[in-house]
This record gives structure tokens, sequence and C-alpha cells, in this order.
């Protein structure tokens, strides 16, 4: 049975709310963080044409907003034992902040310029592909996944949607939640693991609910969006996700990698998921998502990153409704196969939409693995974006640190808007 086509309605009364005017930030102290090639300045929806600043730290602020998140960072930091923080700051486009605490490792001071993975963040990028695939007439959001992705098992192709893949509406099991997966992944970091694999995890087990009718996350949603646009695009992933996404925003730095390497200079990442504390940076995240999405990048790509994403500037209005509001708003019953853990509440103030979140009026994403924590957040009403990187001290409590750190700026310099957790 195919599910009902829901109200489009939700979508427009969503996306209308979250876009509607407010009173703007005070951006006092800002600088301007790209300059065009004839010298202008520019704002964040530049669209990657303007020469970027070399990823610095802003020189220490004596005043103003930009001392209070400072001061924000360092509190945070000694408070949850981070290792690192390393955070930028923009309104209008313009930098209010850019600054790294502590050390990449012993005796290594963290620079902004260090490169660690986005993981999640990049989930936010094969959203907004599909949605400027469909843009330019190439696919449709309601073609089954069976017409791009052949072979799922139990009629799953033709019951699934690419809608409900960028939705994570299918059913799916999460894949990291199958019994033994996550005791595999801490008893060899570094195994490799292919989209065949980790599909077959989430495949094997009976859906938790009628494709396109409930809400869960699951990765395999993402891994199989992930085969599904390159089979749209005749590209491999990571060559369309520069093309549509990191070009246009001008991300030089974010970048696909096929092995576990990062670029240097590295930002190194420590954990005690295993009951020791030790370095991770080079767990393998290939389990994380979709082969050719498995990324790396800087704090100034990553701020770009939010405004960008967050504004839709890449897509059409309509994709922009999409991407808000896919349909989820309303999902997210709990039932008998399906907790109320796992099958979340989706409501207007936090739901999730075509591969981010939706936070009130911010549009997120913060990934959280192996020692590294990240958050990107973007409030459109006032043109503010909040990036933040941490990593984990040997007493560091866990949790989503970074997200936490961009909470509490959130609340200083737009304290009519707070970013509330999800779920």
């Amino acid at each position: 049975m195919r599910p009902s086509r829901r109200n489009p309605l939700p979508l427009l009364a969503a996306a209308t709310a979250l876009l509607a005017l407010c009173a703007p930030v005070t951006t006092a102290g800002a600088t301007a963080d790209t300059v065009t090639s004839g010298g202008a300045t520019a704002g964040g929806e530049d669209r990657g044409k303007a020469h970027r600043r070399p990823c610095v730290s802003s020189p220490r602020p004596e005043r103003g907003q930009a001392l209070d998140v400072l001061r924000i960072a360092e509190q945070a930091k000694a408070e949850m034992d981070l290792e690192s923080v390393i955070l930028k700051v923009t309104v209008d486009g313009r930098e209010l902040l850019t600054t790294a605490l502590g050390e990449s490792m012993t005796g290594v001071p963290a620079r902004p310029d260090m490169h660690f993975r986005n993981g999640n963040i990049a989930i936010s990028y094969l959203g907004t592909a599909l949605l400027r695939l469909v843009d330019q007439g190439r696919v449709g959001l309601d073609d089954p996944v069976g017409q791009w992705v052949p072979g799922l098992p139990d009629d799953y192709g033709r019951r699934m949607t690419l809608r409900m893949l960028g939705a994570s509406t299918t059913g799916l099991v999460d894949y990291v939640k199958v019994p033994g997966f996550s005791e595999a992944v801490y008893a060899d970091p570094f195994r490799q693991w292919t989209a065949e694999e980790l599909v077959a995890l989430s495949t094997g087990p009976d859906l938790l609910y009628e494709p396109g009718s409930n809400w869960s996350y699951s990765h395999a949603n993402f891994v199989l969006l992930g085969a599904a646009l390159e089979k749209v695009s005749g590209q491999p992933l990571e060559d369309l996700i520069q093309q549509e996404v990191l070009g246009p925003l001008g991300l030089r730095e974010t970048a696909d990698s096929h092995t576990p390497d990062i670029p240097t200079p590295v930002l190194h990442a420590f954990t005690a998921e295993r009951g020791r504390y030790e370095e991770s940076t080079f767990w393998n995240p290939s389990w994380t998502t979709a082969p050719g999405a498995v990324e790396t990048t800087d704090i100034c790509d990553l701020a770009r990153s939010a405004v960008g994403v967050g504004s839709g500037e890449l897509l059409s209005p309509a994709g922009y409704r999409q991407l808000l509001n896919p349909g989820t708003v309303g999902l997210g019953t709990p039932t008998d196969t399906c907790p109320e853990t796992v099958c979340i509440a989706q409501t207007e103030a936090t739901h999730y939409g075509m591969g981010v979140l939706v936070l009130n009026d911010w549009i997120s994403q913060h990934p959280l693995f192996f020692g590294y924590s990240a958050s990107q957040d973007y409030l459109p009403c006032e043109h503010l974006a909040i990036a933040v990187s941490t990593t984990n001290g040997p007493n560091a409590p866990g949790g989503h640190s970074a997200h936490t750190i961009a909470q509490r700026i959130a609340a200083a310099l737009a304290p009519d808007h707070p970013i509330p957790d999800f779920g």
C-alpha cells in the first residue's frame, strides 16, 4: 500500500514561520569575511565567487559580543574538559569572531585552519544536491527508489521514494543500532565498511513501519540516497557534491576522502569510548554515511556551509520549502515496534528536514563520533551563523559538546531565538 500524499499547507506554514522577519543582531565590531574581486565586501550569500580570507584567528576582542562569545568558549572548554574548541561566528556574512583554543595534540596548538571530520554535515549536502537535481528537472522527489537503486529486497524499491530517503521516513532499521554493530566497530575501528554491508544490516530486519507513515533516523537512508544520486547524475557522488554544493558555496577545504586520512593541518581527536582515553583521529569513518560523502572540513568552511545550506541559496523557493519540511512535521508516533526514543515526534518547533535539523528558527546539523563533535547552525531571520568544532580531554563527559557551545552562543547573541535539542 502506498502512503497517502501529505497536505502541502504545513510545508508552506513551517517555511513561512521560519523566514518571518525579526530584529537584526547588532554587529558592532564585525569584519568582512570575504572580499570580491572588485574589492567590495560580500556577505555569506556570495555563492562562492569571493576570494576567501585565510582561515586564521581574529585579534583577541576586548569588548562587545565577540568577547562574550570568546568567554563562552573558554568557560565551556574548562567546564567540559575539552582538548580543543575551534569556532567561527558570522553575522550578515561578516566575521564576528574566529578562534581556536587548546591543543590538537600535546604541544601543538589548535588552529582555525585545521581539518576535522564533518560527519552528518555532509548529509545536508546530500539533501541540497537532491533538491538541486529536482530543481533542474532531472529527478522527482517521489520517484521510487527502485528506479535508481535496483535490487532492494521485499519490494522496498517500489514502496520507498527519494523523498523518504532524504527525510528519513522509510522505516528502515538504523544499522548503527543493530545488535553487534557497535561492538564490531570498536573491536576494529580501522575496518573499511562497504555500502553493501551497511545496507544489508538495515534491510535484513523488518521495517519499523510502512514507508512514509512515520519518522525515525536511519543511516541507511543516506547510504541509499548517495547511491541513487550517483545513478541520477551519472557521476561519482563526491563529484556531484563538488559540482552542486561545495563548488558553488566556495567550500575549498571540504572534500571526501576514500581513506581514513585527513589533510594537513590535522585536528587530532581523542576518545574514551573503548574504556580508555586514546587517539581516534584516523579511525575509519566509512560506516558513517554514503561513500563519496565521508568528508573533512575546516571551521571557515563550516561557517560558510551553515549560511549556504541554511539560507537555501542554492535552491529555488520551492526547493527551500522542501529542505525545511519535506512532509515530516506531524510524523513521529511510537508504536509497538518503534519506541518514542526512535520514532521521535516531529513538531513545527523541532523536526527533520531534507538532510537538516530544523530547531525552532535555526537550520542545523551536529555530528558526534570518534571523539569529534561539531555544530553548524544558521538563523535566517538574523543572518547569524555559528560553527563550532571540539575534541575531548581525558575527563570530558561526552555528548554534543560543540552543539552545547553553539546553544550558549545563540542564547547570548539571539536570546529570542534559542536552539533547542532535537526530539
